[in-house]
């Protein structure tokens, strides 16, 4: 063994150049790590002959494998994934492109993603385009670079159509949309019900004896936000509430735009006494801004959200809100594509799953006792 380190430090030090930095003359093979080339070199063998042999390649002999492991743990080396995949034409990597991941809902997707896809054995890259369709596009650029196995995509607020994926189709790199999709049946994509969900709040706001339910309505030119719209004005309907629209303020569902909604809402006479938001972002400013009135939760406003973000069970009173099973909706997202992987991506019909939100009531628009 002591002869094997002593030749494994004669090679660091002859392929130092290779290394691209100088050896730490008392930890001579820290901090360094050798190419393939130069295990190629050290040991008189071709680069092909190395590579068989880390993969263990059956026809090397196990000798030679045998001395490529150890020289290859003497000299720290590692494998350039990237380098395989261009080799290969396709990696062990699933591209991930998110608006973003500082919120629970969508961390938790990627929880789900990450999950999953490493029990099938895969690495996953995850890019944030900052609800920017630009940014979006470069996030695309940089997963088709780096030949990621598979694409799973949750689109920007700014994203209006979904052209720039053109390309990924055309290479039959397997692609599924998740919670924010296209409107097109041509597409794979996993979602939530959110009809079903913004049903399930307004009705139960309903049956709380709310009266004139406000909404805050997100970016229609996405269908969650239009579904979640959607469920709102046919709950109403359906209870033989005529829908007003000055009771719908359109914003991107921030913080302050709950605020300011709240603001614009007190200005009507009479005044709402319930809001279901399209986001507990927006949900949380309304929360706020009632208590600076010295407005109470639910006696004055009663308050319903969406997403279950994690500080609504944190907030004073707890706010109610739609859970997406955003876990699970990522686990669906990976399963879907390992099936199209398993299969030729060009003739994978495209397909959608569907999954049912749970509505969670908490305090904030509880005016009723629950029934026994």
């Amino acid at each position: 063994m002591g002869r094997l380190r002593n030749f494994a430090r004669a090679v660091a030090y002859r392929l130092r150049v290779s290394f691209h930095q100088p050896l730490n003359p008392r930890f001579p093979l820290a901090r360094n790590t050798a190419s393939i080339s130069d295990l190629a070199k050290a040991l008189d063998l071709s680069v092909s002959t190395i590579s068989r042999a880390l993969s263990d390649h059956p026809g090397i002999s196990d000798a030679t494998k045998k001395r490529v492991w150890q020289l290859a743990r003497s000299l720290n080396y590692q494998p350039n994934h990237l380098a395989s995949a261009l080799r290969k034409g396709r990696s062990n990597l699933l591209g991930v492109i998110v608006p973003h991941i500082d919120g629970h809902f969508f961390m938790t997707v990627v929880k789900g993603i990450e999950a999953l896809a490493t029990k099938a054995g895969f690495s996953i890259l995850i890019c944030q385009s900052n609800e920017d369709v630009r940014h979006e596009r470069q996030n695309l650029e940089t997963l088709l670079n780096a030949q990621v196995a598979g694409i799973l995509v949750s689109l920007a607020r700014t994203t209006q159509d979904d052209k720039h994926f053109d390309k990924v189709r055309k290479r039959g790199i397997p692609l599924v949309f998740f919670d924010r999709v296209p409107d097109s049946p041509a597409v794979s994509a996993v979602v939530i019900d959110d009809y079903q969900g913004a049903y399930q709040a307004t009705q139960h706001l309903l049956d709380q004896g709310c009266g004139r339910i406000a909404h805050f309505a997100g970016p229609q030119h996405l269908n969650i936000y239009r579904h979640r719209r959607q469920g709102y004005l046919d709950a109403l309907r359906h209870a033989g509430r005529p829908a007003d629209e000055s009771l719908v303020l359109y914003s991107d569902l921030c913080v302050e735009d709950g605020r300011a909604g709240v603001r614009q809402l007190l200005r009507q006479q009479p005044a709402p006494d319930a809001i279901f938001s399209a986001s507990d972002f927006a949900l949380v400013g309304a929360l706020k801004e009632l208590k600076a009135q010295g407005l109470a939760v639910p006696q004055d406003m009663a308050l319903v959200g969406f997403s279950n973000e994690s500080f609504t069970s944190f907030t004073d009173p707890l706010l109610s809100s739609v859970d997406q099973g955003s876990e699970q909706l990522g686990q669906s997202a990976v399963r879907l594509l390992l099936e199209m992987l398993e299969d030729e991506p060009a003739r994978f019909a495209p397909r959608r799953t569907v999954l049912q939100p749970t509505l969670l009531v908490r305090e904030s628009s509880l005016r009723r006792p629950p029934q026994a």
